[in-house]
């Protein structure tokens, strides 16, 4: 492979959150239809420890033959953040969606209140149990992404009724379109 071929390449890492996204998740389904998509696996699913998670991401964009596509969910989000601030370089663009709430985990203080370097959306549930709608847009904010409410959709995972997903698949196409 030229270099050219290598840098034209894209990949697209799906980043889940806590126990991982079963089968049936949206993420299972994108992973099944986007060409070139892995998942980023974590060796503790029940322990989030945001330094550990982004270094897993950060692992997974190095050995990424091109650049790389996000689509996180839950505290995966909270990790491709902190692992895009140290490679904003590689990334072409972020789908953030219903990033978990960083005080719920005692990690507010050390996420970066920055803009990212790089297009990203963030979808976010108005009725979301493990982040207000309030507390996403503020990140949002602060990244510097585009915030996108979707009303009463819960934690827009499998027990919200989200497996299959076309309306996220909808707004990926949009945040790749906009590259």
């Amino acid at each position: 492979m030229s270099r050219q071929q290598s840098l034209t390449m894209t990949e697209t890492l799906i980043i889940p959150g806590l126990h991982n996204s079963g089968p049936t998740h949206w993420q299972s389904w994108f992973e099944e239809r986007l060409p070139a998509a892995r998942r980023v696996h974590q060796a503790d699913w029940e322990r989030p420890v945001l330094s550990v998670w982004a270094e897993q991401v950060r692992t997974a964009i190095d050995t990424s033959v091109g650049d790389v596509w996000l689509v996180a969910h839950s505290f995966g989000c909270l990790a491709a953040v902190t692992a895009g601030f140290d490679r904003p370089g590689r990334i072409r663009g972020a789908l953030l969606v219903a990033p978990a709430d960083p005080d719920r985990f005692g990690i507010a203080k050390v996420l970066l209140e920055e803009r990212l370097e790089f297009p990203s959306i963030l979808v976010a549930s108005s009725n979301d149990p493990w982040v207000s709608a309030s507390a996403a847009e503020y990140w949002a904010a602060q990244w510097d992404s585009k915030f996108i409410n979707v009303g009463d959709l819960g934690h827009i995972n499998v027990d919200s009724g989200h497996g299959p997903w076309p309306q996220g698949l909808g707004f990926f196409d949009r945040l790749r379109a906009s590259r």
